[in-house]
């Protein structure tokens, strides 16, 4: 085991006992990569940090019942991404249910970048992306969800997950070629 991982696990420990300066270490580890991970949903840097420091209150609440049985980061970005993610049902973003019938599923073979796309540059194109489609490309693509999860966090149907992310892919593969990345 790593130096750091013993570490990382008595500032958790030390979390649990309400050890402020513990509290702080933890934050200060990991509020980085969760406003990251907030900005990839919300779009704006205010709301972001409000989301991520709204998180880090449940995460202090709620870090008794951490088990240990994934990383505690995982979990504390499971926090931020729950977090985003009834900031945008508020704001009412509808994710409109539709028939399987109606899904079209784009050709993933046909999907070839040019060697300048990076990883800032697709991101930046699925933050474009209107809200219903952004969210479950974020939740799939980006935070590996599966159709199932996503359902369940989104409180929508599998098929609806389904087609919100071929629709996103879509409209994502329509932007790059936008910029000729396609």
């Amino acid at each position: 085991m790593s130096k750091t991982f013993f570490l990382t696990n008595k500032i958790v420990e030390d979390c649990k006992q309400n050890n402020r300066k513990a509290q702080m270490q933890l934050y200060d580890l990991y509020c980085e990569a969760m406003f990251t991970i907030a900005l990839r949903y919300v779009k704006d840097s205010f709301v972001a940090e409000d989301m991520t420091q709204d998180a880090f209150i449940k995460v202090f609440k709620s870090i008794k019942t951490f088990k240990g049985e994934v990383t505690i980061g995982a979990w504390i970005k499971r926090i931020v991404i729950n977090q985003c993610i009834d900031y945008l049902k508020k704001k009412r973003i509808e994710l409109v249910s539709i028939e399987e019938k109606e899904l079209t599923i784009s050709d993933d073979a046909n999907w070839a970048v040019n060697e300048e796309v990076t990883t800032d540059i697709v991101v930046s194109a699925i933050n474009s992306l209107p809200e219903k489609y952004k969210v479950v490309l974020n939740l799939y693509l980006i935070e590996g969800y599966d159709h199932q999860e996503i359902a369940q966090v989104l409180k929508i149907t599998e098929v609806t997950s389904r087609s919100q992310l071929m629709r996103g892919k879509n409209k994502l593969k329509n932007e790059l070629k936008a910029y000729n990345y396609v």
